[in-house]
């Protein structure tokens, strides 16, 4: 008789296995579309800039606001998504977070000013909780994969970003869509990573004691914890002063647009297989200064070839540009995991550090214009582009070397 309920009892212990690989894809899926959907409804709103201000007669000011609202969310918001990922669960707050995304896509495609910029708000909110806590969600539940997990998670988030830049104003113009219609669409995206996300709900709620403990380390009084938010803070300003001032310089260098939107969409597509490949390398390495050393030599290579360079060689500057912009944001996302000794760690040096550097990012392009404008000429920012870049490498060698943000000295 026992030998016969140890035969019984053998179904059951092969099903759980197979049921913890089962809930472990979902996960993974689940990552995945959840970072398609939090780039796509951003990116997808600068080309339709102009049909947008000329529809709704906004002036080029609040134009602009409609891509720095998200920005400014972003830096509101960062750092009180750990507090409510402790208080209520990680998964229940990620599954608010999407829901809330996918309201402000279509409330951001309904008539009027007022729904524009109430869903770009709910967009950005959204979009910050989730910046936040997929690093930290990363670090707990694939520890032995962390380099594998987030090349993936960046790699999903950055090719649907590269998608809506390239597809919106095809969609709009050529197949009817309109730009209504065009950001509606990347609802399907959220709505999708939502219903991916539902079985964590379930599957989270034995979460582990350690992501529920409220860590002792103060943050924001810590160097190391610094040196990452600042490399975040540097490396986001020079992304989003490129994206957005780019083609305009190369216009005024006597590029047509077409080809200036060309070389754009080249420096975009160079970043792409480094944001999988370096927090792979990253994730070996004792530490990762030659990482850093690498990422700033490329971007002063593209930013002086862009500077003082031949026309000739646009495409190679912006090769540069694109491969350092892959490398640094590749290393930020895994430096959230790599200094840090705990989920909650991570996701409180995510929020402080992107907290940080979208504010600078937001304040970067305005600032740059700012300066040509005052100067009549492009020098003086480019060389600003210059020394941000050899600041990153200086903040880069304390984020990446091998410590914790809890280590004394």
């Amino acid at each position: 008789m026992k030998a016969k309920h140890q035969d019984a009892a053998l179904p059951e212990l092969g099903k759980a296995r197979p049921d913890k690989e089962a809930s472990r894809i979902l996960l993974i899926v689940g990552i995945i579309c959840v970072a398609a959907a939090l780039r796509a409804p951003f990116t997808s709103v600068g080309p339709l800039l102009g049909m947008i201000r000329d529809d709704l007669g906004l002036s080029n000011t609040l134009a602009g606001a409609i891509t720095t609202l998200p920005l400014l969310a972003f830096a509101v918001l960062s750092p009180f998504a750990p507090q409510l990922a402790l208080r209520f669960g990680t998964a229940n707050v990620l599954m608010l977070a999407m829901l809330a995304l996918s309201m402000g896509i279509l409330i951001r495609s309904g008539s009027g000013t007022a729904m524009l910029f109430t869903g770009t708000a709910m967009i950005g909110l959204s979009i910050a909780v989730c910046n936040v806590l997929l690093p930290g969600l990363i670090k707990g539940r694939f520890p032995e994969n962390i380099g594998l997990m987030t090349g993936v998670y960046t790699l999903s988030m950055n090719i649907c970003a590269a998608a809506a830049s390239g597809i919106s104003v095809p969609l709009a113009q050529h197949a009817g869509f309109g730009w209504r219609g065009t950001l509606a669409m990347w609802f399907v995206v959220a709505a999708l990573a939502t219903l991916f996300w539902i079985p964590q709900m379930r599957n989270m709620t034995r979460g582990s004691s350690e992501g529920k403990r409220q860590s002792s380390i103060q943050l924001w009084r810590s160097p190391l914890a610094w040196q990452v938010t600042l490399f975040m803070g540097l490396q986001s300003l020079l992304y989003y002063v490129l994206i957005a001032w780019f083609s305009v310089i190369l216009v005024e260098r006597g590029m047509t647009s077409s080809h200036a939107g060309w070389i754009l969409s080249l420096m975009q597509l160079a970043q792409l297989p480094f944001t999988f490949f370096v927090p792979l390398w990253a994730g070996k390495m004792k530490n990762q200064r030659s990482l850093v050393l690498i990422t700033s030599i490329l971007f002063m290579i593209g930013i002086l070839g862009v500077w003082l360079g031949s026309s000739g060689w646009m495409a190679v500057w912006a090769i540069c540009i694109g491969i350092a912009g892959g490398f640094a944001f590749g290393l930020v996302m895994m430096f959230f995991s790599l200094r840090t000794r705990s989920t909650q760690e991570a996701s409180g040096l995510s929020g402080m550090a992107q907290s940080v550097g979208y504010l600078l990012a937001a304040m970067g392009p305005a600032l740059f214009g700012l300066l040509h404008d005052v100067t009549h000429s492009w020098n003086v920012p480019l060389a600003l582009l210059a020394v941000a870049s050899i600041l990153l490498f200086i903040v880069g060698l304390g984020a990446g070397s091998s410590r914790f943000v809890g280590d004394k000295r």
